[in-house]
This record gives C-alpha cells, sequence and structure tokens, in this order.
C-alpha cells in the first residue's frame, strides 16, 4: 500500500508540474510600456527580457511600445491611464521618479508609481569619443580646469541619473562641464558618436556596446568592472562614488495586489534565467532582484536618498 501511495503521489506531481508552469506564465500577451526612445539600456534591457520570455512561454508574446518625451515623465504621467489588468507593464527608473517630482515640472508624484520588480542596476561611467585628443582622466579634468564651460557632457533626460551623475561630478572634482540631456541613450548616442558633444556621463552598458568607438574615463563601481579593467574606478581617484541607475517595472496603480505579485514573479524567474545572466553580464548590466515582498524597504531607502541627494544638487530650489 505504501509503494503505491508513493507511486500515485510521483504521477500526481509530475501530472502538477506542466500546469504549475504554465501558470506562471502570463494568460494573455504582456503590453511592455517604454518611457525612452529605443536603442537605450532600458530598451535593451525589456528585449533580452522579451527573448527569455518568450522560451519560457512560447505562447506568449511580449509587445514592446514606446511613448518617450521628458525624460520618461511623458509615459509615467499616463501610466495610470493603462488598463490594470496584469498584462501592462511600464519601465520605470530610479533615481529618475524621485528626482523628477522634486524638480517640479512633471505632472506625477512618486508615489503615483507602482513599482512591481526591479531588476538591474548600471553604473555611471565617464567616456569621450576614442578619437578625443583626452587619453585619462587626468587630462579630463586638466581639459576642464583650463576652459570652465567648454566640455559639454550628453545624458539622457534632465533630473536624471545622468544629471545627477554629471552634477557630481562638476562638485567632486571642481570643475565646471555643461550637461546637454537628450531623450534617451539612444538619442544621446548619435550625438556623442558624431562628436557633436565632448563626451558623455552615462552608463556602462552604453561603453560596452561602443567599446571601439568610445574611451571610458572612470566608472562609478565598487571595483573595475570586469569588461573594462583598465578603466579606474572614481574611488580610485579619490571620491567615494558608487551609483548609477536602477531599472524595473511598474504597474497600473490599480492593478490588483495579486496581479502584481504574478508580475513580480514572473520578472524574478526571468532575472534568474542562465541565459538573462549571460546577456545581462555582456551588456554591462548587474542583475538585482527586489520584487513586492522587499518592495517596501527598498523604495524607503530610495527614496530617502535620493531626496537628500536632490537637495545638494538643488533640485527644486526655484519651487
Amino acid at each position: 500500500m505504501k509503494v503505491s501511495i508513493t507511486k500515485l503521489i510521483g504521477v500526481l506531481c509530475l501530472a502538477a508540474a506542466p500546469a504549475a508552469m504554465a501558470q506562471a506564465c502570463p494568460e494573455k500577451n504582456v503590453l511592455y510600456f517604454q518611457a525612452f526612445p529605443p536603442g537605450g539600456e532600458s530598451d535593451l534591457s525589456a528585449r533580452h527580457q522579451q527573448v527569455v520570455l518568450k522560451k519560457k512561454c512560447p505562447a506568449i508574446d511580449t509587445i514592446i511600445q514606446y511613448k518617450a518625451g521628458a525624460g520618461g515623465a511623458l509615459m509615467w504621467t499616463q501610466m495610470n491611464q493603462l488598463p490594470a489588468d496584469g498584462s501592462n507593464v511600464v519601465g520605470i527608473n530610479l533615481p529618475h521618479i524621485v528626482f523628477q517630482p522634486i524638480e517640479g515640472q512633471v505632472q506625477y508624484k512618486t508615489g503615483d508609481i507602482t513599482p512591481a520588480f526591479w531588476f538591474h542596476y548600471t553604473p555611471d561611467i565617464l567616456v569621450v569619443h576614442e578619437q578625443s585628443p583626452i587619453k585619462n582622466f587626468q587630462d579630463f579634468v586638466k581639459a576642464a580646469k583650463a576652459d570652465p564651460g567648454k566640455l559639454s557632457l550628453g545624458g539622457s533626460g534632465s533630473n536624471s541619473a545622468n544629471h545627477a551623475a554629471h552634477e557630481r561630478l562638476n562638485a567632486a572634482f571642481g570643475i565646471k562641464t555643461i550637461y546637454v540631456p537628450f531623450k534617451g541613450t539612444g538619442d544621446m548616442a548619435t550625438a556623442v558618436l558624431g562628436q557633436q558633444v565632448s563626451g558623455a556621463m552615462t552608463y556602462v552598458p552604453f561603453a560596452v556596446n561602443n567599446k571601439t568607438k568610445m574611451r571610458p574615463l572612470a566608472v562609478a563601481m565598487d571595483k573595475r568592472h570586469p569588461l573594462m579593467p583598465d578603466v579606474p574606478t572614481f574611488k580610485e581617484l579619490g571620491v567615494d562614488w558608487v551609483d548609477g541607475a536602477y531599472r524595473g517595472i511598474g504597474v497600473p496603480r490599480g492593478t490588483s495586489p495579486e496581479a502584481r505579485k504574478k508580475v513580480s514573479d514572473l520578472w524574478r524567474a526571468l532575472n534568474v534565467d542562465p541565459e538573462m545572466k549571460e546577456l545581462a553580464a555582456n551588456s554591462g548590466f548587474e542583475l538585482i532582484n527586489v520584487g513586492v515582498e522587499e518592495m517596501e524597504g527598498f523604495m524607503k531607502d530610495k527614496v530617502k536618498l535620493y531626496t537628500e541627494g536632490a537637495a545638494r544638487l538643488n533640485f527644486g530650489a526655484k519651487k
């Protein structure tokens, strides 16, 4: 009898396994809205997720749609108007969703955004064109001090992680460079590669994906990046600077807790997939896993950190 029961349990478990796997997949296609134009880090990460989700759930398509503008604020202002059915997700970014409302030129508040999962982090990096006469960070500082305001650095959006990093760069090293905001990294790349600006305060994936065209000068990491072992960290250059941008997905505010949890669990499953880990590593993304279980504490810490940072950078000083 014991053997029969054991066999029966085994059969039931095998029968239940496909159902459990199927249940983890969305019931219908995922509409994945991007707040930045094609070609940037947010788009690249969405394309990675699209590939891995298709492998895990062959019957489901991830339909990526773009609504770029105002450094992401156009999409984030409208995201709560999307159907709250669990199939609509929106790419979101930190510190953008904290900085922008503080600055005061957007129509949403940080509390209007409902994060479901934060999936990776991209460190800040300073780059110049490969043909630039600036060969290293010391050359950069020397050039900036010799002619204040002459060097211009592109970045993704106003009141964004790139903008904050640019202001931090100027303050930390006593220099004056000009920040030139673009709609997203994709648009910025055209200007940087065309040498319309002196360089960029951007993210590691941009440097990795353009390694034959860009010269990275310094990176905001604890240790040197394995794909760029010759590039010093800002810590090596005397500034305790480990920072960048976090990317995740949010859902419309009316999405049920159960549907939000399903989205969170699905993205966690994508993030731990070996193919995702390889794609991320090759592109310079640092994977993290912050789902609904960790969300309250994570957001509390980040809002405090970036609110303090915004005060130091005088964001919202005109209000």
